[in-house]
């Protein structure tokens, strides 16, 4: 039977799309698609914009979907997974964002359409048929794992600090408070506690694996969120922030580190972390990069 393409429907589609992320994935992420955490948090995140999910592309070979172009969080973003053996679609996938994914900008030559597409840099089809079509790359950023391997340092917290875990304890109003600062939102949280349960609503959030450094004043100092999608051998920290009174303190790493041992102990062998240097720091190392290409057109 032929392919068939189609637009996503959010509550029927869901899972289908996280069985293909799952069960097509190669360790350290060889296979050119996202992570299914990846995919599942973006689904619960505040800026994720539900209303638009209709134009995501669903491709499909007897009721299997075999490809998904979508945007993580809103349009004017492009982001391209297959079933193995079905690479060939991507080149079709790029056409299709540029019909469903783009957004419209103004500049000083008028409104113009924007399209952002994600690609590893091992992905050299891809990589072409955007320059054919009028790509520029315009980011590459590392993509960083701590191979387990390795052993986990000792990860010393300064008096008075501990590490717990959401199953011990889950104060939506302090998870806002140090979610809020630590991204650099300001010194005064808004007052959406709902979006932080929202957040913990995935049907693979777990408590037990997302760990908090409190502080000795009962604040929470650092959120870390970690995932695991069931099937593959990685963890995936999302999200990771730190309030910026008790950043330098090793917080991140040790909260980092007690969630790393918690998926050892389930099968995990590897974690994926962020691209900044402090992972760097903190033992992980680039495997590859993931690169941003943007074209803008009338």
């Amino acid at each position: 039977m032929s392919i068939k393409q189609r637009r996503y429907k959010m509550l029927a589609d869901f899972d289908k799309v996280s069985d293909l992320l799952r069960n097509n994935f190669t360790k350290y992420q060889k296979s050119g698609n996202i992570t299914q955490p990846r995919w599942e948090y973006a689904h619960v995140h505040p800026a994720f914009n539900c209303q638009l999910t209709h134009r995501f592309g669903i491709w499909e070979r007897n009721g299997e979907v075999v490809g998904v172009a979508s945007y993580e969080m809103d349009l004017g973003e492009c982001f391209m997974n297959t079933k193995f053996g079905y690479e060939y679609l991507k080149p079709e996938m790029v056409e299709y964002g540029e019909r469903e994914l783009f957004k419209l900008i103004k500049t000083d030559q008028g409104e113009k359409k924007n399209l952002i597409v994600w690609v590893f840099d091992y992905e050299q089809q891809v990589i072409e048929t955007l320059i054919k079509r009028g790509y520029e790359k315009k980011h590459s950023e590392p993509v960083k794992i701590y191979k387990y391997e390795k052993g986990f340092p000792r990860r010393k917290l300064p008096p008075g600090f501990s590490l717990i875990s959401l199953e011990d304890e889950n104060d939506i109003r302090k998870i806002n408070n140090v979610l809020w600062k630590g991204f650099d939102h300001g010194d005064q949280p808004d007052d959406d506690l709902d979006c932080r349960l929202q957040m913990q609503s995935a049907p693979n959030f777990r408590k037990d694996l997302t760990i908090i450094a409190k502080a000795p004043n009962g604040e929470y100092a650092c959120f870390c969120g970690m995932w695991r999608d069931g099937v593959n051998d990685y963890a995936y920290i999302e999200p990771l922030a730190t309030d910026p009174k008790y950043r330098g303190l090793g917080l991140a790493a040790a909260a980092i580190t007690q969630a790393m041992k918690r998926t050892r102990k389930e099968g995990a062998t590897y974690c994926f972390g962020g691209g900044g240097e402090f992972y760097s720091r903190i033992g992980f190392e680039t495997i590859h990069h993931y690169q941003l290409w943007l074209k803008e057109w009338k």
